[in-house]
């Protein structure tokens, strides 16, 4: 297996695949994305600053996919942001002919597999961070998952847990209810997660200090010894993240 660090401004990522063509397929993915979403900025700023949801007119298909998902979520569309762009890296990666690739843009994770994955929990100060990790079994299909902390990392949250993970097919809905999920969740109040029937979310597990909180269906939890040395740095602020 191929693990490749990758940095472009704000997006730094890592990917993994098995030929080095996917590799290169994935930075290409990733940046077409990246500039699709910097020309939208560039054209309308109040989509990178706005906490709210907003669509803008005739959205590109990067573009697009954020606005959607965080309509729903009901956050701003920079939520959604890491976990598209990494969304479009793995499609190239699958358009390329990878029945194995995964990008790690953040602690947004989108990945397409034809094995077992492990996928690790960091959760800052948690008893449980670096302790625990998903099993996700082979997916055909493109997955997405993404976390979000009020805790870790330097991305605006108005929340509490140390760690919200959001599974779904749609990578930009993972994050942007990762996102949504984290604002809102508290140790007494899951009412959050009662608006989840109905969307895309497939399952979430978040984490408060000791606590653990699951909805949906997840893959199996394991323990696990997390090595942080593996963990993709976090990206500067973006608004509504």
């Amino acid at each position: 297996m191929i693990r490749e660090h990758f940095e472009f401004r704000q997006t730094i990522a890592t990917i993994l695949a098995d030929d080095p063509r996917h590799i290169a397929a994935a930075k290409s993915g990733m940046l077409a994305a990246r500039h699709e979403v910097e020309r939208q900025i560039a054209l309308d700023p109040y989509f990178s600053a706005t906490f709210e949801p907003y669509t803008p007119k005739n959205p590109q298909r990067t573009v697009g996919r954020m606005a959607r998902a965080a309509a729903r979520a009901g956050v701003g569309p920079m939520a959604a942001v890491a976990g598209a762009i990494a969304w479009a890296g793995v499609e190239a990666m699958a358009g390329a002919g990878a029945s194995f690739g995964l990008i790690d843009n953040g602690g947004d994770i989108a990945l397409v597999s034809d094995r077992e994955v492990t996928v690790g929990i960091y959760a800052g100060a948690s008893p449980l961070s670096g302790s625990i990790a998903f099993l996700i079994p082979p997916q055909k299909e493109i997955l997405g998952v993404c976390t979000s902390s009020a805790t870790v990392g330097p991305s605006i949250s108005f929340g509490v847990a140390d760690a919200v993970t959001v599974f779904s097919p749609d990578v930009a809905v993972a994050d942007a209810w990762a996102t949504a999920i984290c604002n809102r969740i508290r140790g007494d109040d899951t009412s959050v997660l009662d608006t989840l029937a109905g969307t895309d979310v497939r399952g979430v597990l978040a984490i408060i200090g000791d606590a653990v909180i699951r909805w949906g269906d997840l893959p199996r939890i394991v323990r696990a010894k997390v090595d942080e040395r593996l963990i993709t740095a976090g990206r500067p602020p973006a608004r509504g993240t």
